[in-house]
């Protein structure tokens, strides 16, 4: 599990793509370490500490996580979110956020706010139904709250901190980005959609 908090910005520095996915060398921006087998956020994607490497870590991407995810476009020089996995007592200062990506979300419109920014998202209609104003998402492994809910689309505000210590400042209309809806939206819904089968089923 993770809480959306980027702690650090990593560079793509190898990119080797394979029959079965593809496998990733990336450098930190930082002189953090990382340990063998560790789970890391990149840009919201849960991956797995395959491999050490002098300043940087390997990681492997299977063919259904390319498929589902912005990973499909990654190349040497791609920036991405870095997060370590929680430990029993870390702050939880974002949101729960486990990793998996329910979909790509593409960024339609930044809004200057003052200091701040305003990002329209368009993300995939089917998720539409998670995200309700004042709840959160998680958009390239960044917690963030929704401002405001369309038929089509949501908002975020993103504060100069979180503009500056993430890769959100690369971005411009049309990128994609990582979409993970909350984990309590995703379980309530579940749980009206097997109220309404079994009431129905009566």
């Amino acid at each position: 599990m993770f809480t959306g908090i980027v702690t650090d910005i990593g560079t793509i520095t190898s990119c080797e793509r394979q029959d079965s996915g593809m496998q990733v060398q990336i450098a930190p921006a930082t002189a953090k370490t990382f340990s063998l087998g560790q789970s890391v956020a990149c840009s919201g994607i849960c991956l797995t500490v395959t491999g050490m490497e002098e300043g940087g870590f390997t990681a492997d991407l299977s063919a259904e996580t390319l498929a589902c995810t912005t990973a499909q476009y990654w190349q040497t020089g791609t920036k991405l979110n870095l997060e370590r996995a929680l430990k029993m007592g870390d702050e939880l200062g974002g949101h729960l956020v486990s990793g998996h990506v329910d979909g790509v979300a593409s960024l339609h419109e930044i809004t200057p706010a003052g200091d701040a920014y305003n990002l329209t998202i368009t993300p995939p209609i089917e998720l539409l139904r998670f995200i309700a104003p004042k709840g959160s998402v998680t958009l390239d492994g960044i917690s963030l709250t929704v401002n405001h809910v369309t038929p089509d689309a949501f908002t975020v505000m993103i504060i100069p901190h979180t503009w500056q210590h993430t890769t959100l400042h690369t971005a411009t209309a049309g990128t994609r980005l990582n979409l993970e809806v909350d984990l309590l939206a995703r379980y309530v819904a579940r749980l009206q959609e097997y109220g309404d089968t079994h009431a129905a089923s009566q």
